[in-house]
């Protein structure tokens, strides 16, 4: 976990959640908090890492610059209702087998 300051000076907290599911890759997603208030988390699931390590030596490594820009654009999707895209979300997009020649 990374603590860190928004643009109005609020605290907050980034970290990790696991995703339960059946699948084995990217299980992992980025979840924002304020401090103090572990409950009310915010999901920002567009960013996923496969272990927890790689998840919080990420989080480590990242800018407060970069954890602010994707707090207000959880915060921005979250506040109009729209949720996570279809991609992102629940509604997880079909996958479909590609059929690729590479030669």
């Amino acid at each position: 976990m990374k603590t860190f300051k928004a643009e109005n000076g609020e605290t907050w907290v980034a970290g990790a959640a696991r995703e339960d599911t059946e699948r084995h890759h990217g299980v992992w997603y980025l979840v924002f908090h304020r401090e103090g208030n572990p409950a009310e988390r915010l999901p920002a699931e567009e960013v996923r890492w496969q272990t927890r390590a790689t998840a919080e030596r990420t989080l480590r490594t990242m800018s407060d610059f970069e954890l602010v820009r994707r707090l207000n654009a959880a915060i921005a999707r979250y506040a109009a209702t729209i949720g996570p895209t279809e991609v992102e979300g629940e509604q997880k997009a079909p996958r479909h087998s590609a059929n690729i020649n590479a030669g």
